[in-house]
Order: structure tokens, then C-alpha cells, then sequence
């Protein structure tokens, strides 16, 4: 089964490049079969990790920054693929 990570956050205010440098640099203990990162609009950043795993398995996930640098807590969801047909 693959089971997909999102986490998502957004910036401070000015913060957007601060943000998304911080999420580039942070590296999980272990390796997803694959990693991606996006932004949006506001200064969001969002991260998608696939990992080859259960759906209920413990995964390693992006920490929350500190020191203001998001407006809220993080975001974060997890799914599993399904296949159509």
C-alpha cells in the first residue's frame, strides 16, 4: 500500500521565503519513495511524502517550525491510494 503525507503551513507575514528555505533544509530519518514540495498563494508550503507502508504505520513527518515563522499550526493529512476501475 502507499500512503501519502501532506503537511502544510503558512507563513508569517514577509515570512514565504523564509519558510520554504527552513522546509528544503529539513531532512526525515528515513526516505520516502518520493518527496514533494509546492507553494501557494498567502506564502502556504506544502510537503507530500509517498511512502510504501500501512496506512495506520509510524511514519516520519516535518516538525512544526518555531520562532513565528508560521501563522498557525501545521497542517496535516494523511491518505492512502486507491486504484480506479
Amino acid at each position: 500500500m502507499t500512503v501519502a503525507l501532506m503537511w502544510e503551513a503558512r507563513a508569517a507575514e514577509g515570512r514565504g521565503a523564509e519558510l520554504l528555505a527552513w522546509v528544503r533544509e529539513q531532512r526525515l530519518p528515513a526516505r520516502p519513495l518520493r518527496r514533494e514540495t509546492l507553494r501557494a498563494p498567502q506564502d502556504r508550503v506544502l510537503v507530500i511524502t509517498w511512502w510504501d507502508a500501512p496506512y495506520d504505520a509510524e511514519l516520519p513527518e516535518l516538525p512544526e517550525p518555531e520562532g513565528g515563522l508560521v501563522t498557525r499550526a501545521v497542517h496535516r493529512w494523511r491518505f492512502e491510494s486507491v486504484t480506479d476501475g
